[in-house]
């Protein structure tokens, strides 16, 4: 049943942010969320982050993982149009670097690695967790 109340919230984040709903269209939901989380599941770190090419797998994902722990996922780093590494899904807006103050970096990748259409999940040293919708993989870089 929790799963199921999961998926519902993180399906009315991803239908939210595909539709440019925010704030005050969130009233008219029949599902009443805390005011931080009315807006977008997630949010940017700097205004030269680019997330707004994310397709709605990823939002599902970023806001299956808000939901999962009550706060919305930082993006630190989404599409990069000239990737550092070959074939990083960062070039083709499929990834997202994301970091959650408050809270352990067990606790974001539990809550990522049980979301639905997952592909990658890598954490770093700095803190900063990536997850995608490629492939299933996993790593730590540290």
């Amino acid at each position: 049943m929790q799963n199921a109340t999961l998926l519902a919230i993180a399906g009315l984040f991803a239908l939210q942010s595909a539709t440019g709903a925010i704030g005050q269209d969130m009233k008219r939901h029949a599902v009443h969320l805390p005011k931080h989380q009315a807006r977008l599941a997630y949010t940017v770190q700097t205004v030269s982050v680019r997330a707004g090419c994310f397709p709605g797998r990823l939002r599902a994902v970023l806001s299956y993982i808000a939901a999962k722990t009550g706060r919305r996922p930082v993006i630190t780093s989404g599409h990069r149009p000239h990737p550092r590494r070959h074939g990083s899904l960062h070039g083709k807006c499929l990834a997202a670097d994301i970091r959650m103050p408050g809270l352990s970096e067990r606790t974001i990748i539990s809550a990522a690695r049980s979301a639905p259409g997952i592909g990658g999940i890598g954490s770093y040293c700095n803190g900063i967790i990536h997850v995608d919708v490629g492939p299933q993989r996993r790593w730590v870089d540290c």
